[in-house]
């Protein structure tokens, strides 16, 4: 989200054309840069490959000025109109009711406002298969989105004996109160062993998602046509941040956008990261690109306990923007509310797919996206480079131009991040997660050029925050 310095309207590029290389095709940004937009504007892409190298490719490509269109051709909003609210709030009132938890209320949040698009409320059994066994749903006209997380809810044997032969439920919040309705509804088996496997490659104990939400959750689940009464807030002091796509796509296209690259984080910004989005601005202007725009956009929805929560990661993110590491006129800073699933390379392509669907038509992808350590062994859990592999051969993301990272570190030499020098590696300083982690409680600074010093003095407050209380106990993180 815009924050408040006066805006600055490029005007919408025209067409441009331009040359890159391509040595492994596929459909990341090395491949081409994909052209599927809402405009109407037609192109055209010509291949010839040099004799010298036949593995290399030369696209020429011509760019259209415009948004990517949504998964299905449109976005899907479940919210409502106002003229209808009190008549549903009332249909709500004489429903079966299911009572939704944390995790169920952002899911719910997500499908409202068309982060899932084409999807049109929680999945009946043949999303939810396709979703497993294909990362992909196909629709009704025969083409092919991108789906490799259920978004699925559950309930019980005691739930599903008193909602009986109804074809609707109300959903409702901790207090009782409703927040949507549920038609057409389907019930179904929810073979929690299955659902785990194949969605996080394994069924040892202790990841997160799991335990949150699925271990102890209902042996049913439901799927039906969501109708969301009102939409989602939080009263945290952050819904002004929470941008629903159309709202982004609004704003793209007031800031006269003609390419958005979005790059999620759940973690605070260093400047290796902002090395990272301001060379690939760099890189698409090269391309022709009249006024590429950043998504800025962190996870909102739940987080493992020891990530740094949502309201202290939004502190700093505003610093960043404050202190001129980032642009304010070339970059949207929202929060994007999905829950986080730990899950690798399959949760990656939804991260990549819902981003489609707020505009962006580039996504930055890094080092182990979505991962986590093994929660038994000691090593990571997914192969670091399998998410941008992965994304470049997904189906239903051949529009989207995956970016991958570069390998950024702290360059002694120049003292302040750049990107590794595989020649010189002497000269670079890797400043892990947990090393930046142990700096901030220990109020220590890390080496000049890391890290503004305003977002680096919000963190150390954070963890000043969780110093052990008069009775010895250390306050508990809360999931953002």
């Amino acid at each position: 989200m815009k924050l408040k310095p006066k805006l600055s309207r490029a005007p919408m590029a025209s067409v441009a054309t331009f040359l890159i290389k391509t040595p492994n095709p596929s459909h990341s940004l090395a491949k081409s840069i994909n052209t599927q937009l809402s405009s109407n504007v037609k192109f055209s892409i010509s291949l010839k490959t040099p004799k010298s190298n036949p593995r290399k490719t030369y696209q020429k490509i011509r760019i259209s000025c415009g948004l990517i269109e949504p998964d299905g051709g449109q976005l899907v909003e479940l919210i409502v109109p106002q003229s209808q609210k009190n008549e549903k709030k009332k249909e709500a009132m004489l429903l079966p009711r299911v009572r939704l938890t944390k995790i169920d209320l952002q899911w719910v949040h997500v499908l409202s406002e068309g982060w899932a698009s084409p999807l049109n409320g929680f999945m009946r059994e043949s999303e939810f298969l396709q979703t497993l066994h294909f990362n992909s749903i196909r629709l009704e006209n025969g083409s092919v989105v991108n789906m490799s997380v259920p978004i699925v809810l559950a309930i019980d044997d005691l739930q599903k004996q008193k909602i009986g032969e109804s074809n609707k439920v109300a959903l409702v919040d901790s207090n009782d109160n409703p927040v949507a309705i549920l038609s057409n509804i389907e019930i179904y088996k929810h073979n929690k062993e299955e659902r785990i496997a194949r969605t996080w490659g394994t069924t040892a104990p202790g990841l997160p998602y799991v335990d949150q939400a699925i271990t102890h959750s209902g042996n049913w689940l439901i799927g039906g046509d969501l109708e969301v009464i009102d939409r989602i807030k939080y009263y945290d002091g952050l819904d002004r941040f929470r941008l629903s796509p159309a709202e982004l796509r609004r704003e793209f296209e007031k800031r006269g956008a003609d390419a958005v690259f979005a790059f999620q984080l759940r973690n605070p910004v260093h400047n290796g990261h902002a090395l990272l989005m301001t060379d690939t601005r760099r890189r698409l202007l090269e391309m022709g690109y009249q006024n590429p725009v950043l998504l800025l956009h962190p996870l909102g929805g739940y987080t493992k306990a020891d990530d740094v929560p949502l309201e202290w990661r939004m502190k700093q993110h505003e610093k960043v923007l404050e202190d001129g590491v980032l642009d304010p006129e070339t970059t949207v800073v929202s929060i994007f509310p999905s829950p986080m699933h730990y899950a690798g390379p399959t949760e990656v392509q939804w991260h990549a797919k819902a981003r489609i669907n707020a505009g962006a038509n580039f996504y930055i992808v890094g080092r182990d996206p979505a991962g986590m350590g093994h929660p038994i062994e000691k090593r990571d859990l997914y192969d670091a480079d399998h998410g941008k592999k992965v994304l470049s051969m997904a189906p239903g993301l051949e529009r989207l131009n995956i970016l991958p990272f570069k390998v950024a570190a702290y360059d002694k030499t120049q003292g302040k991040m750049a990107f590794f020098d595989p020649s010189r590696p002497q000269d670079f300083l890797f400043i892990s997660g947990t090393k930046m982690r142990t700096l901030a409680k220990n109020k220590e600074s890390p080496p000049d050029g890391f890290m503004c010093p305003g977002g680096w003095k919000v963190l150390v407050e954070y963890y000043d925050s969780l110093v052990p209380s008069e009775n010895g106990k250390v306050p508990e993180a809360v999931a953002a």
